[in-house]
Protein backbone atom coordinates (compact mmCIF):
# COMPACT_ATOMS: atom_id res chain seq x y z
CA UNK A 1 0.00 0.00 0.00
CA UNK A 2 1.24 3.45 -0.83
CA UNK A 3 2.30 5.64 2.07
CA UNK A 4 -0.32 8.44 2.41
CA UNK A 5 2.11 10.72 4.21
CA UNK A 6 4.52 10.51 1.25
CA UNK A 7 1.71 11.34 -1.15
CA UNK A 8 0.65 14.33 0.95
CA UNK A 9 4.25 15.58 0.95
CA UNK A 10 4.35 15.18 -2.82
CA UNK A 11 1.12 17.16 -3.21
CA UNK A 12 2.50 20.06 -1.17
CA UNK A 13 5.42 20.34 -3.60
CA UNK A 14 3.33 20.03 -6.75
CA UNK A 15 1.66 22.89 -8.65
CA UNK A 16 -1.97 22.80 -9.78
CA UNK A 17 -0.83 22.61 -13.39
CA UNK A 18 1.32 19.58 -12.60
CA UNK A 19 -1.60 17.93 -10.82
CA UNK A 20 -3.75 18.64 -13.83
CA UNK A 21 -1.18 16.90 -16.02
CA UNK A 22 -1.24 13.85 -13.75
CA UNK A 23 -5.04 13.79 -13.86
CA UNK A 24 -5.21 14.41 -17.60
CA UNK A 25 -7.54 17.39 -17.10
CA UNK A 26 -7.48 20.92 -15.67
CA UNK A 27 -8.64 21.20 -12.04
CA UNK A 28 -11.50 23.67 -12.43
CA UNK A 29 -12.08 24.70 -8.80
CA UNK A 30 -9.51 25.59 -6.16
CA UNK A 31 -8.51 22.61 -4.03
CA UNK A 32 -8.76 22.84 -0.23
CA UNK A 33 -5.30 23.26 1.30
CA UNK A 34 -3.43 19.96 1.48
CA UNK A 35 -6.21 18.04 -0.29
CA UNK A 36 -5.23 14.98 -2.34
CA UNK A 37 -7.43 14.59 -5.43
CA UNK A 38 -9.44 11.41 -5.24
CA UNK A 39 -8.32 10.21 -8.67
CA UNK A 40 -4.72 10.00 -7.43
CA UNK A 41 -5.51 7.90 -4.37
CA UNK A 42 -7.64 5.02 -5.62
CA UNK A 43 -6.35 1.47 -5.38
CA UNK A 44 -7.88 -1.89 -6.29
CA UNK A 45 -7.46 -5.44 -5.06
CA UNK A 46 -10.20 -7.73 -6.48
CA UNK A 47 -10.92 -11.25 -5.19
CA UNK A 48 -13.82 -13.68 -5.18
CA UNK A 49 -14.34 -15.66 -1.94
CA UNK A 50 -17.76 -17.10 -0.93
CA UNK A 51 -19.24 -16.56 -4.38
CA UNK A 52 -18.68 -12.81 -4.10
CA UNK A 53 -18.52 -10.46 -7.07
CA UNK A 54 -15.09 -10.40 -8.70
CA UNK A 55 -14.60 -6.73 -7.77
CA UNK A 56 -15.06 -7.31 -4.04
CA UNK A 57 -11.90 -6.51 -2.07
CA UNK A 58 -10.38 -8.91 0.49
CA UNK A 59 -8.82 -7.06 3.44
CA UNK A 60 -8.08 -10.14 5.54
CA UNK A 61 -8.64 -13.89 5.45
CA UNK A 62 -7.80 -14.63 9.12
CA UNK A 63 -10.63 -13.90 9.83
CA UNK A 64 -12.46 -13.10 6.60
CA UNK A 65 -13.02 -9.38 6.01
CA UNK A 66 -14.26 -8.46 2.53
CA UNK A 67 -15.68 -5.16 1.28
CA UNK A 68 -17.59 -3.85 -1.71
CA UNK A 69 -16.67 -0.85 -3.81
CA UNK A 70 -19.15 2.00 -4.00
CA UNK A 71 -20.37 1.26 -7.53
CA UNK A 72 -21.16 -2.35 -6.54
CA UNK A 73 -23.74 -1.09 -4.02
CA UNK A 74 -26.07 0.49 -6.57
CA UNK A 75 -28.94 -1.96 -5.89
CA UNK A 76 -31.77 -0.77 -3.64
CA UNK A 77 -31.59 -4.19 -1.94
CA UNK A 78 -28.01 -5.43 -1.60
CA UNK A 79 -27.54 -8.87 -3.20
CA UNK A 80 -25.51 -11.53 -1.42
CA UNK A 81 -22.61 -11.40 -3.85
CA UNK A 82 -22.04 -7.69 -3.13
CA UNK A 83 -22.47 -7.77 0.65
CA UNK A 84 -19.44 -7.12 2.84
CA UNK A 85 -18.13 -9.75 5.27
CA UNK A 86 -16.86 -8.78 8.72
CA UNK A 87 -15.95 -11.78 10.85
CA UNK A 88 -13.97 -12.07 14.08
CA UNK A 89 -13.47 -15.82 14.23
CA UNK A 90 -13.63 -18.98 12.13
CA UNK A 91 -16.91 -19.62 10.32
CA UNK A 92 -18.68 -22.68 11.79
CA UNK A 93 -18.58 -25.92 9.82
CA UNK A 94 -21.04 -28.79 9.44
CA UNK A 95 -24.12 -26.88 10.58
CA UNK A 96 -27.10 -29.18 11.20
CA UNK A 97 -30.12 -26.92 10.74
CA UNK A 98 -32.57 -29.57 11.96
CA UNK A 99 -30.70 -29.71 15.28
CA UNK A 100 -30.10 -25.97 15.68
CA UNK A 101 -31.45 -24.45 18.90
CA UNK A 102 -31.65 -21.04 20.56
CA UNK A 103 -31.42 -20.83 24.34
CA UNK A 104 -32.55 -17.77 26.31
CA UNK A 105 -31.10 -17.48 29.81
CA UNK A 106 -29.41 -15.02 32.16
CA UNK A 107 -29.79 -13.42 35.57
CA UNK A 108 -32.68 -11.24 34.33
CA UNK A 109 -34.55 -13.99 32.48
CA UNK A 110 -37.52 -15.47 34.35
CA UNK A 111 -36.59 -18.92 33.08
CA UNK A 112 -34.12 -20.70 30.85
CA UNK A 113 -35.83 -21.82 27.68
CA UNK A 114 -34.61 -23.51 24.50
CA UNK A 115 -36.32 -23.38 21.11
CA UNK A 116 -35.59 -25.32 17.97
CA UNK A 117 -35.28 -23.31 14.78
CA UNK A 118 -38.55 -24.80 13.51
CA UNK A 119 -40.29 -23.86 16.78
CA UNK A 120 -39.18 -20.26 16.40
CA UNK A 121 -40.52 -20.11 12.84
CA UNK A 122 -43.84 -21.74 13.77
CA UNK A 123 -44.54 -20.08 17.11
CA UNK A 124 -43.83 -16.42 16.33
CA UNK A 125 -45.02 -14.05 13.62
CA UNK A 126 -42.53 -13.45 10.84
CA UNK A 127 -41.55 -9.99 9.62
CA UNK A 128 -39.39 -8.62 6.79
CA UNK A 129 -37.54 -5.30 6.70
CA UNK A 130 -34.88 -3.63 4.56
CA UNK A 131 -32.13 -2.96 7.13
CA UNK A 132 -28.74 -1.30 6.89
CA UNK A 133 -25.78 -3.06 8.46
CA UNK A 134 -22.54 -1.08 8.61
CA UNK A 135 -19.24 -1.97 10.22
CA UNK A 136 -18.24 0.54 12.89
CA UNK A 137 -14.85 0.80 11.15
CA UNK A 138 -16.22 1.57 7.69
CA UNK A 139 -14.11 4.43 6.31
CA UNK A 140 -11.17 3.69 8.65
CA UNK A 141 -8.65 4.09 5.80
CA UNK A 142 -9.28 7.86 5.64
CA UNK A 143 -8.04 8.59 9.16
CA UNK A 144 -4.57 10.10 9.55
CA UNK A 145 -2.44 9.16 11.36
CA UNK A 146 -3.62 5.65 10.37
CA UNK A 147 -5.88 3.93 12.89
CA UNK A 148 -5.55 0.28 13.94
CA UNK A 149 -7.54 -2.40 12.15
CA UNK A 150 -8.61 -3.47 8.68
CA UNK A 151 -8.40 -0.46 6.39
CA UNK A 152 -12.01 -0.35 5.20
CA UNK A 153 -12.75 2.28 2.54
CA UNK A 154 -16.49 2.84 1.97
CA UNK A 155 -17.83 -0.64 1.21
CA UNK A 156 -18.46 -2.18 4.64
CA UNK A 157 -22.18 -1.42 4.43
CA UNK A 158 -25.26 -3.13 3.00
CA UNK A 159 -29.04 -2.97 3.01
CA UNK A 160 -30.58 -6.41 2.48
CA UNK A 161 -34.11 -7.65 3.05
CA UNK A 162 -34.03 -9.57 6.33
CA UNK A 163 -36.81 -11.93 7.41
CA UNK A 164 -37.25 -13.36 10.87
CA UNK A 165 -39.07 -12.99 14.15
CA UNK A 166 -38.97 -10.03 16.49
CA UNK A 167 -36.54 -10.51 19.37
CA UNK A 168 -39.11 -8.77 21.57
CA UNK A 169 -41.66 -11.53 20.98
CA UNK A 170 -39.25 -14.24 22.08
CA UNK A 171 -38.15 -12.30 25.17
CA UNK A 172 -41.78 -11.74 26.17
CA UNK A 173 -42.52 -15.45 25.71
CA UNK A 174 -39.63 -16.38 28.01
CA UNK A 175 -40.28 -13.54 30.43
CA UNK A 176 -37.75 -10.94 31.51
CA UNK A 177 -37.42 -9.22 34.86
CA UNK A 178 -37.73 -5.50 35.50
CA UNK A 179 -33.96 -5.20 36.09
CA UNK A 180 -33.07 -6.39 32.57
CA UNK A 181 -30.79 -3.84 30.88
CA UNK A 182 -28.89 -5.71 28.16
CA UNK A 183 -29.01 -8.67 25.80
CA UNK A 184 -25.72 -10.48 25.07
CA UNK A 185 -25.26 -12.99 22.26
CA UNK A 186 -23.16 -16.12 21.79
CA UNK A 187 -22.46 -17.58 18.34
CA UNK A 188 -21.06 -20.81 16.97
CA UNK A 189 -17.96 -19.29 15.35
CA UNK A 190 -14.59 -20.45 16.70
CA UNK A 191 -11.76 -18.33 18.08
CA UNK A 192 -8.84 -17.96 15.64
CA UNK A 193 -6.70 -19.94 18.11
CA UNK A 194 -9.30 -22.75 17.90
CA UNK A 195 -9.42 -22.71 21.69
CA UNK A 196 -13.01 -23.83 22.52
CA UNK A 197 -12.89 -21.86 25.78
CA UNK A 198 -12.49 -18.53 23.97
CA UNK A 199 -15.23 -16.56 22.23
CA UNK A 200 -14.11 -14.58 19.17
CA UNK A 201 -16.87 -12.04 19.86
CA UNK A 202 -19.84 -11.79 22.22
CA UNK A 203 -21.46 -8.39 22.07
CA UNK A 204 -25.07 -7.25 22.42
CA UNK A 205 -27.62 -4.47 22.68
CA UNK A 206 -29.47 -2.47 25.37
CA UNK A 207 -32.90 -3.81 26.26
CA UNK A 208 -34.55 -0.76 24.65
CA UNK A 209 -32.96 -1.67 21.30
CA UNK A 210 -33.97 -5.31 21.73
CA UNK A 211 -37.61 -4.24 22.02
CA UNK A 212 -37.77 -2.32 18.72
CA UNK A 213 -39.97 -3.68 15.93
CA UNK A 214 -37.04 -3.94 13.50
CA UNK A 215 -34.72 -5.90 15.83
CA UNK A 216 -34.93 -9.42 14.48
CA UNK A 217 -33.76 -12.96 14.95
CA UNK A 218 -33.35 -13.51 11.22
CA UNK A 219 -33.23 -16.77 9.28
CA UNK A 220 -33.61 -15.43 5.73
CA UNK A 221 -31.87 -12.78 3.63
CA UNK A 222 -33.39 -11.58 0.38
CA UNK A 223 -36.03 -14.34 0.60
CA UNK A 224 -33.45 -17.13 0.79
CA UNK A 225 -31.57 -18.88 3.58
CA UNK A 226 -28.88 -16.59 4.99
CA UNK A 227 -25.50 -17.40 3.37
CA UNK A 228 -23.08 -19.14 5.72
CA UNK A 229 -20.66 -16.17 5.76
CA UNK A 230 -23.50 -13.92 6.94
CA UNK A 231 -24.80 -15.99 9.84
CA UNK A 232 -26.75 -19.04 8.63
CA UNK A 233 -28.95 -20.43 10.09
CA UNK A 234 -29.83 -17.72 12.66
CA UNK A 235 -28.50 -14.28 13.40
CA UNK A 236 -29.41 -11.12 15.27
CA UNK A 237 -30.18 -7.96 13.26
CA UNK A 238 -30.06 -4.68 15.19
CA UNK A 239 -29.76 -1.98 12.50
CA UNK A 240 -28.72 1.54 13.47
CA UNK A 241 -25.99 0.22 15.79
CA UNK A 242 -22.55 -0.98 14.61
CA UNK A 243 -22.99 -4.27 12.73
CA UNK A 244 -20.84 -6.03 15.35
CA UNK A 245 -23.89 -6.13 17.65
CA UNK A 246 -25.81 -8.12 15.02
CA UNK A 247 -24.30 -11.44 16.02
CA UNK A 248 -24.07 -14.36 13.57
CA UNK A 249 -24.70 -18.09 14.06
CA UNK A 250 -26.60 -17.36 17.27
CA UNK A 251 -27.28 -20.26 19.67
CA UNK A 252 -27.62 -18.42 23.01
CA UNK A 253 -28.91 -15.06 24.23
CA UNK A 254 -28.24 -13.84 27.76
CA UNK A 255 -30.65 -11.43 29.45
CA UNK A 256 -28.35 -9.35 31.63
CA UNK A 257 -28.94 -7.10 34.65
CA UNK A 258 -25.86 -5.10 33.62
CA UNK A 259 -24.09 -4.10 30.42
CA UNK A 260 -22.97 -7.33 28.79
CA UNK A 261 -19.34 -8.20 29.51
CA UNK A 262 -18.64 -10.58 26.62
CA UNK A 263 -15.64 -10.53 24.29
CA UNK A 264 -15.14 -7.19 22.47
CA UNK A 265 -17.62 -5.36 24.70
CA UNK A 266 -14.92 -3.53 26.67
CA UNK A 267 -12.85 -0.62 25.31
CA UNK A 268 -10.91 -0.19 23.12
CA UNK A 269 -13.14 -2.51 21.05
CA UNK A 270 -15.99 -0.56 19.39
CA UNK A 271 -15.27 2.48 21.54
CA UNK A 272 -14.15 6.06 20.89
CA UNK A 273 -12.66 8.73 23.18
CA UNK A 274 -15.34 10.23 25.40
CA UNK A 275 -13.79 13.65 24.71
CA UNK A 276 -12.09 14.81 21.47
CA UNK A 277 -8.36 14.08 21.28
CA UNK A 278 -5.46 15.19 19.12
CA UNK A 279 -4.83 12.78 16.21
CA UNK A 280 -2.32 10.11 17.19
CA UNK A 281 -3.05 10.33 20.92
CA UNK A 282 -2.86 7.20 23.06
CA UNK A 283 -6.19 7.04 24.90
CA UNK A 284 -6.63 5.05 28.12
CA UNK A 285 -9.47 2.51 28.09
CA UNK A 286 -11.18 4.24 30.99
CA UNK A 287 -11.48 7.36 28.82
CA UNK A 288 -13.27 5.51 26.01
CA UNK A 289 -17.04 5.26 25.50
CA UNK A 290 -18.80 2.37 23.74
CA UNK A 291 -20.41 3.18 20.37
CA UNK A 292 -24.16 2.79 20.11
CA UNK A 293 -25.92 4.74 17.37
CA UNK A 294 -24.24 4.99 13.96
CA UNK A 295 -23.86 8.44 12.33
CA UNK A 296 -25.57 9.93 9.26
CA UNK A 297 -23.89 8.82 6.03
CA UNK A 298 -24.28 8.55 2.25
CA UNK A 299 -22.71 6.89 -0.76
CA UNK A 300 -22.65 7.74 -4.47
CA UNK A 301 -23.18 4.45 -6.27
CA UNK A 302 -23.46 5.73 -9.86
CA UNK A 303 -21.39 6.53 -11.79
CA UNK A 304 -18.20 4.75 -10.86
CA UNK A 305 -15.47 7.11 -9.75
CA UNK A 306 -13.28 8.12 -12.69
CA UNK A 307 -16.11 8.55 -15.20
CA UNK A 308 -15.29 10.63 -18.29
CA UNK A 309 -17.91 12.93 -19.87
CA UNK A 310 -18.04 14.92 -23.06
CA UNK A 311 -18.15 18.69 -22.83
CA UNK A 312 -21.73 19.92 -22.17
CA UNK A 313 -22.84 16.40 -21.23
CA UNK A 314 -25.05 16.24 -18.13
CA UNK A 315 -24.23 13.75 -15.37
CA UNK A 316 -26.92 11.80 -13.55
CA UNK A 317 -25.79 10.61 -10.13
CA UNK A 318 -27.56 8.31 -7.68
CA UNK A 319 -26.83 6.67 -4.37
CA UNK A 320 -28.06 5.88 -0.87
CA UNK A 321 -28.18 7.72 2.46
CA UNK A 322 -28.83 6.29 5.92
CA UNK A 323 -28.68 7.10 9.63
CA UNK A 324 -28.93 5.54 13.06
CA UNK A 325 -31.67 8.10 13.78
CA UNK A 326 -35.14 8.05 12.24
CA UNK A 327 -34.57 9.15 8.65
CA UNK A 328 -32.62 11.31 6.20
CA UNK A 329 -34.32 14.69 5.71
CA UNK A 330 -32.02 16.34 3.14
CA UNK A 331 -29.46 15.28 0.54
CA UNK A 332 -27.05 17.59 -1.31
CA UNK A 333 -24.09 17.45 -3.69
CA UNK A 334 -21.14 19.74 -4.43
CA UNK A 335 -18.83 19.95 -7.46
CA UNK A 336 -16.57 22.70 -6.06
CA UNK A 337 -15.03 20.85 -3.11
CA UNK A 338 -17.76 21.86 -0.69
CA UNK A 339 -17.83 25.62 -1.42
CA UNK A 340 -21.49 25.39 -2.53
CA UNK A 341 -24.17 22.70 -2.32
CA UNK A 342 -27.15 21.78 -4.49
CA UNK A 343 -30.16 19.68 -3.50
CA UNK A 344 -30.75 16.09 -4.62
CA UNK A 345 -34.06 14.33 -5.06
CA UNK A 346 -34.55 12.07 -2.04
CA UNK A 347 -36.90 9.12 -1.68
CA UNK A 348 -38.48 8.13 1.66
CA UNK A 349 -37.32 4.99 3.43
CA UNK A 350 -39.40 1.84 2.95
CA UNK A 351 -39.13 1.24 6.71
CA UNK A 352 -37.08 2.53 9.65
CA UNK A 353 -33.34 1.77 9.32
CA UNK A 354 -33.52 1.24 5.55
CA UNK A 355 -31.32 3.40 3.38
CA UNK A 356 -32.92 6.04 1.17
CA UNK A 357 -32.18 6.57 -2.50
CA UNK A 358 -31.14 9.95 -3.92
CA UNK A 359 -30.45 11.24 -7.42
CA UNK A 360 -29.49 14.47 -9.15
CA UNK A 361 -28.63 15.83 -12.60
CA UNK A 362 -25.41 17.84 -12.76
CA UNK A 363 -24.13 20.40 -15.27
CA UNK A 364 -20.40 21.14 -15.36
CA UNK A 365 -19.35 24.69 -16.42
CA UNK A 366 -16.32 23.76 -18.56
CA UNK A 367 -13.85 21.01 -19.42
CA UNK A 368 -11.63 19.79 -16.59
CA UNK A 369 -11.31 17.67 -13.47
CA UNK A 370 -14.12 17.64 -10.90
CA UNK A 371 -15.17 15.79 -7.81
CA UNK A 372 -18.79 15.20 -6.86
CA UNK A 373 -19.22 15.21 -3.09
CA UNK A 374 -22.38 13.97 -1.34
CA UNK A 375 -23.74 15.15 2.01
CA UNK A 376 -26.73 13.83 3.94
CA UNK A 377 -28.62 15.46 6.82
CA UNK A 378 -30.85 13.44 9.15
CA UNK A 379 -34.06 14.28 10.98
CA UNK A 380 -32.10 15.40 14.06
CA UNK A 381 -30.18 17.97 12.03
CA UNK A 382 -26.92 16.00 11.91
CA UNK A 383 -24.96 16.46 8.66
CA UNK A 384 -21.91 14.73 7.28
CA UNK A 385 -18.60 16.56 7.71
CA UNK A 386 -16.40 17.19 4.66
CA UNK A 387 -13.37 15.61 6.37
CA UNK A 388 -13.06 12.58 8.68
CA UNK A 389 -14.35 13.61 12.11
CA UNK A 390 -13.11 12.81 15.59
CA UNK A 391 -9.84 10.90 15.15
CA UNK A 392 -9.81 7.83 17.38
CA UNK A 393 -7.28 5.01 17.89
CA UNK A 394 -9.47 2.33 16.26
CA UNK A 395 -10.75 4.44 13.37
CA UNK A 396 -14.47 4.19 14.06
CA UNK A 397 -17.42 6.31 12.86
CA UNK A 398 -15.90 8.04 9.85
CA UNK A 399 -18.89 9.59 8.09
CA UNK A 400 -17.07 12.13 5.92
CA UNK A 401 -18.71 13.04 2.61
CA UNK A 402 -18.29 10.43 -0.07
CA UNK A 403 -16.83 11.70 -3.34
CA UNK A 404 -16.21 10.52 -6.88
CA UNK A 405 -13.80 11.82 -9.52
CA UNK A 406 -15.13 13.08 -12.87
CA UNK A 407 -13.32 14.31 -15.99
CA UNK A 408 -15.04 16.47 -18.61
CA UNK A 409 -13.11 16.42 -21.89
Amino acid sequence: MKNPSNRRHFIKRTTLSSLGALLGAEIVYALPEGYLPLALSQEKDPATPFGKHEEMVVLNDQPWNVEAQAHLLDDVVTPADKMFIRNNGIIPENIAVDKWTLTIKGESSRQEKTYSLEELKAKFSQHSYHLVLECGGNGRSEFYPPADGNQWTVGAVSCAKWTGIRLRDVLQDVGIQDNAVYIGYYGADTHLSRDPNKNPISRGIPISKAMEDQTLLAFAMNDRDIPIAHGHPLRLIASGFPASVSGKWIHTLAVRDRVHDGEKMAPPSYAVPCEPVEPGTNVANENMCTIDKMPVKSLITYPKSGAILRENQKLNIRGHAWTGSQNISKMAYSIDFGATWQSCNLRPAVNPYAWQQFEAEIDFPQKGYYEVWAKATDNEGNSQPMLPPGWNPKGYLNNACHRIAIKVS
